[in-house]
């Protein structure tokens, strides 16, 4: 076998083992020993040739000797000739061969080097959308919680709002409720018109329309009796309320004067005040007395 044929097996004896590294420096070592290999292979190829010219040119001179001598000693000149041709074909067909298996075992370290590189990109993408859909996911979360926090900040809001409102028509009312009682039990037989009078302005409703149908009585009845009655409010509570209405549990206390100036024992009233809005007015609609 001729010195410059090298099989694959010979150079990998001679490859050393290699510490791991990280993908790329070991693609770019795959490529830089593939590429010594098909140098290696192409020097080899260029012996082989160069033998195998040598040969022919050694066949070449023989025949030229055979045809200069002759018989016995030409034939042997061309046998000798054929032979050494020949050896040149076997010595062109292992470089042929020699060549053929480098490329092979290049193509294969190849494919094997890229085989990570290929790998490479794909995980990188998988990050990146792996990375995008968590993006996406955090941003809806955000978004999401901040959507929520403002609709309850705006529904703490309106609630306090609604409250304070209700709070303070619940005092507009009981405030209101007050007056009307102490404005409809208070009387005195000295001015009784004015006083049924401002009952009047004080009401409204079906309540207004029968107290005024009644006020002439009303008034003979205080004068007659020449009565002062004087009421004080206790307590006020509002029992039910919209916006416009409301019904208001009123707990109040009475004295009666006469003209000779002795004053009765105060009695207690509990009365029931059904209060509505007339012209940006709380009047009273209904008055019960309640046991």
């Amino acid at each position: 076998m001729p010195p410059f044929r090298r099989r694959a097996s010979v150079i990998d004896a001679d490859r050393v083992d290699e510490p791991t590294q990280d993908p790329d420096r070991s693609a770019d070592a795959a490529d830089a020993l593939a590429l010594a290999e098909e140098a290696e292979a192409e020097a080899a190829e260029a012996d082989a040739i160069a033998a195998a010219a040598r040969a022919r040119a050694r066949a070449i001179r023989l025949r030229r000797q055979a045809k200069a001598a002759g018989g016995d000693e030409s034939r042997e000149v061309e046998v000798t000739a054929a032979e050494v041709e020949a050896l040149a074909t076997d010595v062109e067909t292992e470089a042929d061969e020699a060549s053929s298996d480098t490329e092979d075992s290049a193509d294969a370290e190849q494919d094997v080097a890229e085989e990570p590189s290929k790998e490479k990109p794909v995980r990188e993408r998988r990050r990146w959308r792996i990375g995008r859909i968590l993006k996406v996911l955090a941003a809806g979360i955000a978004f999401a919680c901040t959507c929520a926090l403002i609709t309850l900040s705006v529904l703490m809001v309106k609630q306090h709002r609604d409250q304070a409102a209700e709070q303070q028509r619940s005092a507009e009312y009981a405030a209101a409720a007050r007056q009307s009682v102490v404005t409809l039990m208070s009387l005195d037989f000295n001015k009784a018109k004015e006083d049924v009078q401002r009952i009047v302005d004080n009401s409204t409703g079906q309540f207004r329309d029968d107290f005024k149908n009644q006020a002439d009585d009303f008034i003979k009845v205080a004068q007659d009796s020449k009565v002062i009655t004087e009421v004080t409010v206790n307590t006020a509570a509002v029992e039910s309320m919209t916006n416009d209405t409301a019904v208001v549990l009123v707990s109040a206390s009475s004295r009666v004067t006469n003209a000779a100036g002795a004053k009765q024992e105060p009695r207690s009233w509990r009365l029931s005040v059904n209060l509505q809005r007339d012209g940006g007015q709380i009047k009273m609609s209904k008055v019960e007395f309640v046991p």
